[in-house]
């Protein structure tokens, strides 16, 4: 497996995709890996240059010591665009991934060309949300929260009729080690981009799930009129729409970054 190694640890990484073409980079979302971009690899490889890697504490990235911070998380991608020695690329991230995507926009625009916030949020939630979360992982591992986990990113009805690709989910969620989850649970906890955002210039793409209760259209919403001319597209899905609305999401995305 290809690996950067970092001052401090290592990222794991996959880069398909001709040579030739423009490159893009997928970032993942907390207590997930890069095989969550699976259904999205052979549509987007046709016409870009796929970076997909495991955000820190995730798959086969190091796990470092916590806390983590959204300016860390967004320096990997830095440091994998560095090392790879890409000079820019557009950008999709979802959840935890679009906060590094809103952190590079504002803070790195030099290194972006069009940006992706899929299902994320300038500010997540509160903070007893995110006490809850990490004290229970602390205590009883991933087991404890997966199931509760998998209600909120997938709706019953994909629940129902997709069983294999929420099982798939829940177990790149089981497999993330708790030290991860909860360095980068403390990050997203802490992540407030609610006014650096507006700073944002370059083309901007919101996508938000109907059904999405950890971020929910409200969320979204707020990203998009933070960011001028930043466009806002709703899909019929919970969290990871990705997956559950995945032909509609790849189109949307792809005809974003051909317009």
């Amino acid at each position: 497996m290809p690996f950067l190694e970092l001052k401090d640890g290592r990222l794991h990484y996959e880069l398909e995709g001709s040579s030739q073409a423009p490159v893009l980079v997928f970032s993942n979302s907390l207590a997930c890996a890069l095989g969550m971009w699976e259904p999205q690899m052979k549509p987007f490889t046709q016409r870009f240059r796929v970076l997909r890697y495991d955000q820190r504490g995730h798959g086969e990235s190091a796990v470092t010591p916590g806390p983590y911070t959204t300016a860390q998380l967004a320096g990997d991608v830095l440091a994998l665009l560095d090392g790879l020695k890409i000079e820019r690329a557009h950008f999709c991230g979802l959840s935890m991934g679009g906060a590094a995507g809103m952190w590079l926009a504002t803070n790195a625009p030099e290194r972006i060309n069009k940006v992706v916030l899929s299902n994320t949020a300038a500010k997540f939630g509160t903070p007893e949300i995110w006490a809850t979360r990490i004290a229970t992982v602390r205590k009883d591992g991933m087991a404890a929260v997966a199931d509760s986990t998998m209600e909120r990113w997938f709706t019953p009805g994909f629940r129902t009729s997709s069983p294999k690709v929420v099982d798939k989910i829940k177990q790149m969620l089981l497999a993330t080690a708790p030290a991860g989850f909860i360095a980068c649970s403390e990050a997203v906890r802490d992540n407030d981009q609610q006014q650096s955002i507006t700073r944002i210039k370059k083309p901007t793409l919101v996508i938000a799930g109907t059904h999405d209760a950890g971020t929910p259209p409200a969320a979204g919403q707020f990203v998009a009129k933070q960011i001028p001319g930043a466009k806002y597209v709703e899909l019929n899905a919970a969290h990871l729409s990705n997956l559950e609305a995945s032909a509609e999401w790849t189109k949307t995305i792809l005809d974003f970054l051909a317009g």
